[in-house]
């Protein structure tokens, strides 16, 4: 008797909507979600490299970006993820994400500080909202949809709604763009 292999495949489990932080072409054909931690080295390189996917296919796709801080490991992870939501109702949330991205190793209160004053937002308003844990809740709702959908470490990337299993090297990033763009 012979049985069937079966593999399971993550699927993105939480819809894509207008309250998600999305970079590039609403239309494009490929969607990447990225569910990420900002003190995370590995998801600083996976910056790095998804930059230049949306460089070079520009028009093709859009990401998607969702909190998913692993706190019990980097200390400033979450606040750091509501430092870029704080920034994000002031509409300058990838600005932030970038900051963070490009400034990994100064992620403490005080360097929030001068990060949040660099892109212009008062650092009074984000640190009031950031104590009262103002965005708190969203930062967890992205965390628990991660959560839903398989994700166990970060980065984990979704290339439209499929767990992407290959590597982050730019290369393997515009090999699955190209695949998808083909299905």
């Amino acid at each position: 008797m012979t049985t069937s292999l079966q593999v399971n495949v993550a699927r993105l489990r939480v819809p894509v909507t207008e309250a998600d932080h999305v970079r590039g072409p609403v239309d494009a054909p490929v969607t990447l979600v990225e569910y990420a931690d900002f003190q995370c080295r590995h998801c600083g390189a996976a910056y790095r490299n998804l930059r230049d996917v949306l460089r070079q296919r520009g028009g093709l796709v859009r990401l998607v970006y969702r909190h998913f801080p692993i706190a019990n490991i980097h200390p400033y992870a979450d606040s750091a993820a509501q430092v870029a939501e704080a920034a994000g109702r002031r509409g300058r949330f990838w600005e932030m994400h970038d900051w963070l991205y490009e400034h990994q190793d100064q992620l403490d209160p005080v360097h929030l500080t001068v990060g949040v004053e660099q892109l212009g937002v008062s650092p009074d308003e984000v640190s009031a909202e950031v104590d009262r844990r103002m965005h708190a809740d969203r930062v967890r709702r992205d965390f628990v949809g991660g959560i839903h959908s398989g994700v166990t470490g970060v980065p984990a990337l979704f290339v439209n709604d499929v767990c992407h299993e290959g590597g982050y090297a730019v290369a393997d990033l515009l090999t699955a763009v190209d695949q998808a763009t083909e299905d």
